[in-house]
């Protein structure tokens, strides 16, 4: 019996079976939310219009991926987007577009690959989602990006 072959031969079984058990890797994944409300906007409009969006960030990928709802807005979205980077009760401008005019009803829902810029505004909770009407050019709801 050749014992360095059959030892070699188990060796490699092993290292074979060991990773066919292993998955991939997975980076974190936060959950997130941002509750969208006329008098988050900075100056607040006259408007009933109120919504949500959930988000997840996953660390491995980069992606942010959401889903939101509106409703009660003073016409049609003709916009919506990601702000930043602003804490609540500033001004920023539009890092990512969530939609355009015609685009989307509600439910909305969507994802991106962040830059590392991006996410560290996530982080740092200086993000901000705004949706925009004809009657509210600057914003009707926003809502801060939040854990």
């Amino acid at each position: 019996m050749n014992t360095p072959i059959v030892s070699a031969s188990l060796t490699a079984l092993a290292v074979t079976a060991t990773f066919a058990f292993v998955g991939p890797s997975l980076g974190a994944t936060l959950k997130l939310k941002a509750d969208l409300k006329a008098s988050n906007e900075v100056p607040p409009p006259d408007s009933k219009g109120s919504g949500s969006v959930t988000l997840t960030y996953d660390e491995a990928t980069k992606k942010l991926t959401w889903n939101g709802t509106y409703s009660n807005l003073t016409g049609p979205p003709s916009a919506a987007h990601f702000h930043g980077p602003a804490p609540a009760g500033k001004n920023a401008s539009i890092l990512i577009p969530i939609f355009v005019a015609g685009a989307s009803n509600s439910p909305f829902e969507g994802s991106v690959v962040l830059t590392d810029e991006q996410v560290g505004y996530l982080k740092s909770g200086l993000l901000y989602v705004n949706v925009h009407t004809s009657a509210n050019k600057a914003g009707e709801i926003r809502g801060q990006v939040t854990e």
